[in-house]
Order: C-alpha cells, then sequence, then structure tokens
C-alpha cells in the first residue's frame, strides 16, 4: 500500500445465526402486530416467511407475509442483530412496510399545487407565496413594457406584476387548454381567430399570441382565447344564398294526362 492510500476493508457477511432467528423475528412481528391491532385482531396477521435479506455484517432483516384485509402486498419487516457467533440474537426494529405490488397512497402534494380554478367560491381566499416566481414588484422591469408603463402611471398601485415565467406559465396554459389551435372547435373552425373581427387582443408581450373573444354567439365569448383557435362564430362566414333546402333540377309530374299534339 502506497503512502496516502487508504486502505480497502471488505465488508463481512452477517453471521449466519441471524438468518437461522426465523422464530425470534416471527415473535417480534407477532407481538408489534398485536401492539397495533390488539391481541384478538392480530391473531393470523403475521403469515408466512418470505426471506431475509442481510443489512451490514451484524443485522439482517426477516419478511413476513402481512394478512391484513386492506394491506394487500405489505410485510412485517423484522430486523434482528448480533455482535458475532455465538452471541444472542436481539430485535433491533419491526415494522409493517408495502411490498412491490402494494397498495399505497399517492404522493403528497402541497395543498396549494392541489387547488383547481374551479376549486374557488365565494368568500375563498387562495393568498400568493412571498417569493412566487410568477410575479415580480411592481417596481422592477417586468420584460413587459405594456406591464411597466401601466405600473408607472398608476402611480405603482400594483405592488407585483407578472414575470416572464408568469407569463410563459399563462401562454402554455392558453396555447394548449380548450381555447387554443388543437382544441377539436378550432381544427373544424372556417377560419382561426386571428383574422375574426371579433377579437379583442390583449396588450403587452401576449398581444401578438393572444386576445378576448367578444362574439356573444361563440362558446369563447368572454375568454382569451390563442389566435390560432376558431370557431363556427368567426365574422367572415356569410350567410347562404338561396334556398337552404336542395330542390332538383328537374320536376317530373306523373299526375298530370298527356295528349299527343296534333292528334284529334
Amino acid at each position: 500500500m502506497t503512502p496516502g492510500e487508504e486502505m480497502q476493508v471488505e465488508p463481512r457477511p452477517a453471521p449466519a445465526h441471524l438468518f437461522d432467528a426465523v422464530d425470534v423475528a416471527r415473535s417480534a412481528a407477532v407481538e408489534e402486530a398485536a401492539d397495533e391491532l390488539g391481541e384478538s385482531a392480530a391473531a393470523g396477521t403475521v403469515g408466512a416467511h418470505l426471506g431475509a435479506a442481510a443489512e451490514d455484517d451484524g443485522s439482517v432483516t426477516h419478511s413476513f407475509a402481512a394478512e391484513l384485509a386492506g394491506y394487500h402486498g405489505w410485510r412485517w419487516a423484522v430486523t434482528v442483530a448480533s455482535a458475532g457467533e455465538g452471541e444472542p440474537v436481539t430485535v433491533s426494529e419491526s415494522v409493517l412496510l408495502p411490498g412491490d405490488t402494494a397498495l399505497v397512497a399517492p404522493a403528497w402534494v402541497p395543498w396549494d399545487q392541489r387547488v383547481r380554478p374551479d376549486d374557488l367560491r365565494p368568500g375563498d381566499l387562495l393568498p400568493t407565496a412571498p417569493d412566487d416566481p410568477r410575479l415580480v414588484p411592481g417596481y422592477a422591469d417586468s420584460g413587459d413594457p405594456a406591464v411597466d408603463e401601466l405600473a408607472r402611471e398608476a402611480g405603482l398601485g400594483r405592488e407585483r406584476v407578472l414575470s416572464f415565467e408568469g407569463r410563459a406559465a399563462a401562454a402554455e396554459r392558453w396555447q394548449y387548454g380548450d381555447h387554443g389551435p388543437s382544441a377539436d372547435l378550432a381544427r373544424a373552425a372556417p377560419a382561426p381567430c386571428g383574422t375574426c373581427g371579433f377579437l379583442v387582443p390583449l396588450a403587452g408581450a401576449l398581444q401578438g399570441a393572444f386576445g378576448v373573444c367578444a362574439n356573444a354567439s361563440s362558446p369563447a365569448d368572454g375568454h382569451v382565447v390563442a389566435v390560432g383557435f376558431g370557431c363556427g362564430a368567426h365574422s367572415s362566414v356569410a350567410e347562404p344564398s338561396g334556398s337552404p333546402v336542395y330542390v332538383s333540377a328537374l320536376v317530373y309530374d306523373d299526375g298530370v294526362d298527356l295528349e299527343p299534339v296534333g292528334q284529334r
């Protein structure tokens, strides 16, 4: 070994008697079940031994099937330890754990990320975090000239305004939402909203991509729409000329008696 080189120590295998301590581990699992469920309810909840795995050179975890209603795929895990071969076996920990096929609750999502627009009711309040990346102070340069100009004209009346990240997030929602160019209504439209006389363009950085529909006959009336969106109420749609009912060019009347010309 050269100077400065650390000596590599190979981990020792766990003592064999820890793998053999199935009965000790099962007794600990039964005791844990009794503490959690009560003596009467715990009977039969510790099932077959599923195997054992070494945690380190002095401890091994035994697994037992959990025969509990509603806990399909769970297991009782009991960790036993020993100071070495021939030393007593002790229980370090016993716990109920989910297996690969266990039914578990979904990952925790903070409440402010679970709220949806239609969750808010009259009187509900949804505060924004002081460090919300979608907003910047009203006196700062937001990157949108129209927003900055309005903030100055209003005497910094708005404490915070949209940041670049906030505008980008809104644009993505609107572009791929129900009033974007990929909506079924837009794909069947005769022309896009960008050429419609009922479109009221937004001001600022989003002006070229979005507007508000002002057509009372449109299902998007009063909503922000992408310029690529469209519907059948486009301002260029004209009334059809003539009768809307198809009339055959040839009409035969078989209820009239015909007499050959020139015959008496």
